[in-house]
């Protein structure tokens, strides 16, 4: 038994995406990146589903999520929750840059923000020098405070290679003032070309995390509030080989809930 499958013995599915549908999944799924700091327009997915599978990409026509703020970067993601002040205000979730201020307000929308508990991804990439995919979780922030990042994995083009691939994981605080930065990239023998399975088990003391089953990584700390889950690809602005660059590919989103004993 894998340390991931022993680690989730006393836990039960609770969420089981294979993208098997014929369009995404909205009551689970936003088609949008924070789209209070650029608007809807800007921040809208390029993605296919094929084959029980959903393809995130970069089109070549995408504009600039937000230009002001991120010169350059453009985003594919879907995520599981929405949360903003009013139009003109500094409040929604994740802002990284004092520049960003709400262009376009958004309806609260809490579609699956679990309060701790295990979440699986199977998927693969041909890695492209300039882009990184990623699986995170952010709080929802309906509270400053609850602004932490638990990212599952990101990995960068630049460093993967056909044998190995540099796996970030970890916890940035953002406003989370309960929460160390305790982030690092991992060193792990696969190719990412190739379906592998990224995890992390978060309890109320500690968020453990897993590639393939095995632990890479424990954070002996942990957010006390729900998150949201945030899978996207980014393009850092290279603006070189688009044509030649490949999708992210997801197989499987799981998320498993500790058994509640009477």
């Amino acid at each position: 038994m894998s340390a991931f499958a022993d680690a989730i013995g006393g836990y039960e599915t609770v969420v089981s995406e294979e993208f098997d549908g014929s369009e995404l999944d909205r009551t689970r799924w936003l088609p949008f990146y924070l789209p209070q700091w650029a608007g809807r327009d800007r921040s809208r997915a390029r993605y296919r589903l094929t084959g029980r599978q959903l393809e995130l990409f970069i089109a070549d026509d995408q504009p600039v999520w937000c230009p002001a703020a991120v010169p350059g970067m453009r985003v594919s993601s879907v995520q599981t929750g929405c949360f903003s002040g009013p139009t003109g205000s500094t409040v929604g979730q994740h802002r990284t840059d004092e520049r960003m201020t709400v262009v376009e307000a958004q309806p609260t929308e809490r579609l699956l923000t679990p309060l701790y508990g295990a979440i699986e991804m199977r998927a693969r990439w041909r890695p492209h020098r300039g882009h990184m995919v990623a699986l995170w979780m952010i709080g929802f922030e309906d509270r400053p405070e609850r602004s932490a990042e638990i990212c599952i994995c990101e990995i960068f083009g630049a460093e993967a290679a056909p044998d190995r691939a540099s796996v970030g994981v970890g916890l940035h605080p953002f406003g989370d003032p309960a929460i160390v930065d305790d982030f690092e990239k991992v060193a792990v023998s696969i190719d990412v070309s190739e379906l592998h399975d990224y995890a992390a088990v978060w309890t109320a003391t500690d968020v453990t995390f897993f590639v393939d089953g095995e632990v890479i990584k424990r954070s002996e700390q942990a957010p006390q509030y729900p998150m949201q889950l945030m899978l996207n690809i980014y393009d850092f602005g290279t603006g070189t080989g688009l044509l030649q660059a490949h999708p992210f590919i997801v197989d499987r989103i799981r998320v498993s809930e500790a058994i509640r004993r009477p």
